[in-house]
């Protein structure tokens, strides 16, 4: 028989303690996944990821002795196959195109619940990606339609989440199984350069009343 797989492994690098703290004690109460090392600085980190090879970095853009993505490029050179994420207080663009070219797989804003965080970390150890070259290009061009890639199942999902429903419910109405109503729901926030179900609700409300289906790329 196949043994079964082990849990994720998880480092995470930030120099306030109690945020790294909070992080792992999301993490070691998820299944699936645990926390190997914490650092507070590059440095650290750097000597920390080759002693326990994470697969997983949760990473910090500042830190005391550079940046996140000093981190990253580092961890890299030595160990190709780590994924890193992203977790930062900066929504910035400049932020989040360094972060791409540095080959992070995902951009995370402090704010975002400890669901969410765990969630795209059991992605992102998946082997998917949810930030691309895409992504940062449309969030610089504001005038763009985010939803111009969206499949007509994901344009239908996207209405319904702006309706306020819920995943059973938008299931029910669509007459398919909730675990694909939640499929949909991932492609489309990839795709739109979002990173969490509540955004997509105030995207869509705050597109309402301007006619955004109907003048396209305004």
């Amino acid at each position: 028989m196949p043994s079964k797989p082990g849990p994720v492994t998880v480092m995470i690098v930030d120099d306030h303690e109690v945020v790294r703290r909070g992080i792992a004690e999301v993490v070691e109460r998820t299944d699936g996944m645990t926390v190997v090392a914490e650092a507070g600085s590059v440095a650290d980190g750097v000597r920390r990821a080759g002693l326990v090879r994470p697969q997983v970095m949760l990473v910090d853009l500042q830190l005391p002795d550079g940046t996140g993505i000093d981190l990253m490029r580092a961890v890299r050179e030595t160990q190709p196959d780590a994924r890193a994420i992203v977790l930062t207080s900066f929504d910035d663009d400049d932020a989040l195109a360094a972060a791409l070219e540095a080959g992070a797989a995902a951009y995370l804003l402090k704010s975002v619940r400890g669901a969410e965080i765990t969630d795209v970390i059991r992605a992102v150890a998946a082997g998917r990606t949810l930030l691309d070259e895409r992504t940062v290009t449309r969030r610089k061009a504001g005038h763009e339609d985010p939803t111009e890639n969206l499949t007509p199942s994901e344009l239908r999902v996207l209405d319904l989440i702006g309706e306020g429903l819920s995943n059973r419910e938008i299931a029910e109405r669509l007459g398919v199984a909730e675990k694909t109503v939640k499929n949909h729901i991932t492609s489309l926030l990839a795709k739109m350069g979002l990173q969490r179900r509540t955004q997509v609700a105030a995207w869509v409300a705050s597109r309402k009343h301007v006619g955004w289906r109907a003048e396209p790329g305004h």
